[in-house]
């Protein structure tokens, strides 16, 4: 199935400077998010703390039950609906006191509001601080190794600048997603972890296509210009391109507004991170090989300039 023609030739390469200008203005803004909020909203997971599952008898929603435990001190307080029932809902706390007697306290406050055998603690949860430590290095390692894995892997299958180039544009990937979480005030959890280092797959995926095509259009016609090559190569994927990140965006589309509260900041990390990594394929990873090469020709240059004065 091919939704637009092989020939098309749409100028991306010529608009890579205005590109480079919207994609440095994105990640600053994350940036500023991040500094003016002293850094990411880590979870529970991270930063220790305790989840209680709770089932009510009647329909409420998570900002009354917010305010039900307003009264008592237990740090930031975090409410999601849970699951299919719609009268459940996970309480994360930061507060990491004994279990029974966090239970007793939240179960005592939640009835004082709702009345007397409305309220059931179904489980009871605790990280500790020093776990929650280590869970955050290992996940922020993980995504750290899944990066040198990959400069690794594309230097041998293809060289060091197409490496770089990839790089390049899963780090642009995980600083806009990391940015407009730190916008939209969402936490960062184990599984948000899952989510970024599924965006990066999903991200070498498309930019792979792409390498691949200019390396064999380029080995055809060199004559043409790497310049040329790198811009024919993007408009002969586009129709793949855009019918692949389409069905990827419907399905998670789909978990983001029909999934819960469970996976809906998984969801929004994947939303983000597919079209990030459909425009950073185009607009950050193949533009990076022409600036490279251009670096490059014009050293060559400078030398033969420079040889031919001696």
């Amino acid at each position: 199935m091919q939704i637009i023609k092989h020939d098309i030739n749409i100028d991306f390469v010529g608009k890579r400077k205005l590109a480079m200008i919207i994609s440095g203005v994105v990640i600053l803004l994350g940036l500023a998010s991040l500094v003016i909020n002293g850094g990411p909203n880590y979870g529970i997971d991270f930063v220790g703390g305790t989840l209680v599952q709770v089932k009510f008898t009647e329909n409420t929603d998570a900002g009354k039950i917010k305010d039900s435990l307003s009264t008592l001190d237990l740090g930031s307080v975090v409410v999601q609906h849970f699951g299919d029932d719609a009268n459940e809902y996970l309480v994360r706390v930061q507060e990491s006191a004994n279990n029974k007697e966090l239970s007793k306290l939240i179960s005592g406050s939640l009835e004082s509001s709702y009345g007397a055998g409305k309220v059931e603690i179904r489980r009871v949860e605790m990280v500790g601080p020093q776990v929650g430590k280590d869970l955050r290095q290992k996940g922020l390692l993980s995504i750290l190794y899944a990066m040198i894995g990959i400069l690794i892997y594309i230097s041998w299958r293809f060289e060091l600048r197409f490496a770089i180039g990839a790089i390049i544009a899963l780090l642009h990937d995980v600083m806009i997603t990391l940015g407009a979480f730190s916008l939209s005030g969402r936490e960062i959890d184990l599984p948000i972890i899952a989510a970024f280092l599924a965006i990066i797959g999903y991200s070498l995926n498309d930019t792979i296509i792409v390498y691949d095509r200019i390396r064999e259009n380029y080995g055809k016609h060199q004559k043409k210009g790497f310049t040329a090559v790198v811009n024919s190569s993007i408009n002969e994927t586009l129709s793949r391109t855009i019918l692949t990140s389409g069905t990827t965006m419907l399905v998670v589309l789909a978990l983001f507004v029909f999934g819960g509260g469970v996976i809906h900041n998984f969801a929004f990390a994947l939303l983000i991170g597919i079209l990030v990594g459909t425009y950073s394929s185009i607009f950050v990873a193949s533009p990076v090989l022409i600036f490279w090469d251009d670096y490059r020709s014009g050293g060559q240059k400078k030398v033969a300039a420079e040889g031919g004065a001696r």
